[in-house]
């Protein structure tokens, strides 16, 4: 029997990889040993502080950081979660938070201040909307995914270990809050909390029709001497990926799969929208710009010291020109 190289890889449990899950897709001579029990937030601390996966879906935000830090990671330009944030922007509704610029000199709380969700949203509110990400006084819920050191000028308090940030906004010690997920005290309709935009899918289709983007969240992260040892896995990797896809897009195309009423109403609005295939991997002109845009953000915002080339924060999975596909 030909013996497998085995990889551990840690990601969320998306239909976009439930191809490789079950077997369908079986990347050419790697065995997968696929890990989807971890919420994002511990996902990302373990590969980036523990190392514990070989291959793991990872913060695009802290990801970045760690190249910049040259950290032992690398990554492929696979996009397993992408979001619109317009909706993730939560305000205590007694504070008179009625457009963007009245979060300006407000108290806002962040889940940690690297979260990718967090830094596409204080680069939207301020290139957008005129609010200055250090016009704010942050607080933040977790320790950072790699350490960093606030730039001068920067208000950033880390909260208190017996401290919630959702708490703290319903109970008006903060006045808003930026979050990657939708918070309890807005789940269980506490008047106390609302979004900044109510109409948030209207401002999103006009973020989009402006600017192009469909935010990427995260990328697939490698240990650097996994690659350095076994670069053949690279390429290999990311065809299983874009079969993976291809298979589970055509799949969910089925209407009966959902039990939503208007799911095909919904699908063919995306495809209007958004196009054919708006989780496309690979640094094609669409995602070269939208993540230099996080990149730009990331040292605006002082998380990085320089503007990083997607070169370097990508690896190629070219096989040459007009190579790496199979005829039949």
């Amino acid at each position: 029997m030909t013996k497998k190289l085995h990889l551990t890889l840690a990601c969320g449990d998306y239909e976009i990889i439930r191809p490789l899950k079950e077997g369908i897709v079986k990347p050419d001579g790697i065995d997968l040993n696929i890990l989807t029990g971890a919420d994002s937030a511990t996902r990302h601390w373990r590969f980036l502080r523990g190392r514990e996966y070989d291959v793991a879906e990872c913060s695009g935000s802290s990801y970045i950081v760690a190249r910049d830090r040259d950290l032992p990671f690398r990554a492929l330009p696979v996009f397993l979660h992408r979001r619109f944030r317009h909706g993730f922007i939560f305000t205590n509704t007694t504070k008179g938070i009625s457009k963007p610029t009245d979060l300006i000199g407000k108290k806002i709380g962040v889940k940690s201040y690297q979260v990718t969700a967090v830094l596409w949203l204080r680069g939207i509110l301020e290139h957008d909307y005129g609010v200055p990400h250090k016009s704010i006084e942050w607080f933040a819920e977790l320790d950072e995914d790699i350490e960093f050191t606030p730039p001068e000028g920067l208000k950033l308090t880390k909260i208190a270990q017996d401290k919630s940030i959702e708490t703290m906004l319903a109970e008006g010690e903060i006045d808003a809050l930026l979050h990657p997920d939708i918070i309890e005290p807005f789940l269980n309709k506490d008047p106390r909390v609302g979004r900044l935009f109510p109409n948030y899918k209207e401002e999103e289709e006009k973020y989009y029709a402006k600017t192009g983007i469909f935010p990427i969240m995260h990328v697939l992260g490698f240990k650097q001497e996994l690659v350095e040892e076994h670069p053949w896995i690279v390429p290999n990797l990311y065809d299983a990926f874009q079969r993976s896809k291809t298979i589970a897009m055509k799949r969910m195309r089925n209407p009966r799969l959902v039990p939503l009423a208007w799911y095909q109403e919904a699908w063919e609005e995306q495809e209007q929208i958004l196009g054919e295939d708006p989780w496309e991997y690979g640094l094609g002109e669409r995602n070269r710009h939208n993540f230099e845009t996080l990149v730009g953000y990331s040292h605006e915002q002082g998380l990085i010291s320089r503007k990083i080339p997607l070169e370097e924060l990508f690896m190629s999975t070219s096989q040459g020109r007009k190579r790496g596909v199979f005829r039949t």
